[in-house]
């Protein structure tokens, strides 16, 4: 079935609060960050429960934060490593560009390695992220696809392509209104590494979705 409405790159859409800022991080300093991340992360894994089986996640992740601070969805549990000091910078930097009074205590690092590698419609919005959490989201890679939907109407569709150095920032109802995803592709792409920055409350670390 056809969208009934379509946003394209404007990424402008009801209840939809997003800022794109293309090449937030220079070229250089971008594949060198890729590069060292690539190399020295703990990837891992998973596999998800769903519909009475195991299967492997699409992708490799890894999650960075203060101790303490769990993350669980699916019954798979990260245990934080601590941050890598080209995260300790980067999360600065990205957090001196949002909103005042934003910070950020984690993040959730995804490789995805081909294009077979994906993450389903789903909306960053666990009580431990707050009301109207703020989603820092700095790529790093191949350009791939970025998709969101209205939880109430699936037809109402915003998408763009991220690339290598883009930050993009979702904040406000965003995360209880829309859905979103990055889509698989057959077209033969290279590989890509999404970093997630986000405050977990520490008094509740467990996260679920």
């Amino acid at each position: 079935m056809p969208s009934r409405q379509l946003f394209e790159d404007n990424l402008a859409g009801p209840g939809l609060s997003v800022d794109l800022r293309r090449a937030f991080l220079e070229a250089d300093t971008a594949d060198a960050l890729l590069a060292q991340l690539l190399a020295d992360v703990p990837w891992r894994q998973d596999e998800i429960f769903m519909f009475g089986t195991r299967s492997p996640v699409p992708r490799l992740s890894a999650w960075f934060g203060a101790p303490g601070l769990t993350y669980s969805y699916s019954g798979i549990d990260l245990e934080p490593d601590p941050l890598l000091p080209a995260l300790e910078d980067l999360r600065e930097l990205v957090a001196s560009v949002c909103a005042p009074g934003v910070s950020f205590n984690s993040v959730l690092a995804n490789w995805y390695r081909t294009g077979a590698d994906s993450v389903a419609w789903h909306a960053d919005d666990e009580p431990e992220l707050g009301r109207e959490p703020t989603i820092a989201s700095v790529s790093l890679g191949a350009a791939r696809r970025f998709q969101l939907r209205r939880k109430d109407d699936p037809t109402v569709k915003v998408e763009t392509t991220l690339h290598h150095g883009d930050l993009l920032i979702m904040s406000g109802p965003t995360q209880s209104l829309w859905h979103h995803q990055v889509p698989k592709t057959a077209t033969p792409v290279g590989e890509r590494v999404n970093l997630t920055f986000r405050w977990v409350h520490p008094a509740r670390p467990s996260l679920s979705s």
